[in-house]
């Protein structure tokens, strides 16, 4: 009899704690575009950005983090559904997501059905066709990006290069006028809104715009960053490219091939467009700031997530690149930060190389939901709390079908869909100007690290069109 009620008060113990248990809000910050040339990752780059410096501090900063595709629309869906693109066919920026997976619960989806209450606000599915990749059944409530306002005329004085999206330049006059001050406004207050007690659990995601392109800030930021020094370039870098390489760069190939023009026409035209990248990204992180600001005043710091990441790299003409949709380091390659009480320690890091398909098995394991459904990677938990023993997962990156990057600690090796490779050694080139792949005595690196690439790759899905 003893033992009986003994067993029935444990239970209804658990339960009281189970039931009592507090759900941790969740905030949700994903950035357009954003390299590593930022302070966060390089303490001499000139790009300063001490709000995610400020956020690191709080929780955990990944300084070797790549994205799942150096495109947004593939790179995102990959993200919010963890599924890489060689399993669910979205390989390119028009690729229909939602017809490709009609039934995969986005990250969000799996928060609403545990009692969150999901919004968000800004860039967070691709912004193309007018907010057509947006998925509706994923929030509660949404605000779309306001419209991008452009100048009268472009800028840069170069109507000819590109379209009216090629340009830079101090635009708009009034910080408030600009997308991404609009998007954090809004959720500033949605943060307000969720002070206090009796309050729904909060998944709040927030899509910061730039440092997209149009490379636009307001004139502030531009006097923030002055005269940026230029990236560090190779002559004839591209000499021992294979032409799996060489072929995917073709439909980028204008962009630095016109700024060079440009910027023998009208001398600074470079210069200028360097500075107002760093510009964009000095704004970001102003914004985020703001962001913070709101979180820290109104939301419990031990009931609080928040993680923080970027879509992809960019080039800004390493490699006589601009653009993303390469598989070089400098495309891939992502400020990721994973502040979770409790779980992370304020202030540390972790060097294991990991690729952004682990947020959704992870997010979920922090917050205690089930992940009913197969992922393409696993919860890195274990490395938030500075386990980091025994993790032997490179990271692993694709750009259209069958072009695929391995990383580890030390390598990167490419392999293009016609078969020809890339192999750089970080620990000797970490600007990755010597293709080592056809070195004999690394053929045996190349093994090992071809393991990882998709065994089966699905076909690339339809066009989504409007």
């Amino acid at each position: 009899m003893k033992l009986s009620v003994l067993i029935i008060v444990c239970a209804l113990f658990f339960n009281i704690e189970v039931r009592c248990e507090k759900k941790p809000n969740v905030i949700f910050i994903v950035i357009d575009d954003m390299n590593d040339w930022i302070s966060l990752l390089n303490s001499d780059s000139p790009i300063k950005t001490p709000n995610l410096e400020r956020l690191a501090g709080k929780g955990m900063l990944f300084t070797n983090a790549y994205c799942p595709s150096p495109a947004c629309n593939p790179s995102r869906v990959s993200v919010l559904t963890g599924l890489r693109p060689s399993s669910s066919g979205v390989y390119g920026n028009n690729s229909d997501w939602r017809k490709a997976l009609p039934k995969r619960k986005t990250i969000f989806q799996k928060f609403i059905d545990h009692g969150y209450k999901v919004k968000g606000a800004g860039k967070i599915f691709h912004h193309k066709l007018n907010g057509a990749f947006h998925d509706k059944d994923s929030f509660d409530e949404f605000q779309h990006m306001s419209k991008q306002d452009h100048p009268k005329q472009k800028l840069n004085n170069a109507p000819e290069y590109g379209s009216i999206r090629t340009d830079w330049g101090r635009f708009p006059n009034n910080e408030k006028d600009s997308i991404d001050y609009k998007t954090i406004d809004y959720c500033v207050e949605v943060i307000k809104e969720n002070k206090g007690k009796n309050k729904k659990p909060l998944f709040l995601a927030c899509g910061i715009y730039r440092p997209h392109s149009p490379f636009y800030a307001p004139q502030k930021f531009h006097e923030m960053v002055g005269n940026v020094e230029l990236p560090i370039r190779k002559k004839n870098d591209l000499d021992d490219l294979p032409f799996g390489a060489r072929n995917l760069m073709k439909s980028t190939r204008w962009f630095w091939n016109g700024m060079d023009k440009l910027d023998s026409k009208i001398p600074g035209s470079y210069q200028s467009f360097i500075n107002s990248y760093a510009a964009c990204c000095v704004f970001a992180d102003q914004q985020v700031g703001r962001l913070l600001d709101a979180v820290e005043e109104n939301l419990p710091t031990n009931e609080t997530i928040i993680i923080l990441w970027s879509d992809h790299g960019f080039h800004l003409g390493e490699k006589n690149h601009i653009e993303k949709f390469m598989l070089w380091e400098k495309t891939t390659h992502v400020p990721f930060v994973f502040v979770a009480p409790g779980i992370t320690k304020p202030g540390s890091k972790c060097s294991v190389p990991i690729d952004l398909t682990v947020l959704y098995p992870t997010i979920l394991d922090v917050c205690s939901i089930e992940a009913d459904e197969p992922c393409d990677n696993v919860s890195i938990k274990k490395l938030l709390k500075g386990e980091a023993n025994n993790w032997n997962r490179p990271a692993i990156m694709t750009y259209l079908k069958g072009n695929h990057a391995v990383r580890n600690n030390r390598w990167r090796y490419i392999r293009y869909s016609d078969g020809s490779e890339e192999l750089y050694d970080h620990h000797e080139d970490k600007n990755e100007w010597n293709n080592v792949a056809d070195v004999s005595k690394n053929a045996k690196i190349i093994k090992s690290m071809s393991q990882w690439l998709p065994a089966k790759e699905k076909e690339q899905i339809s066009n989504l069109r409007r």
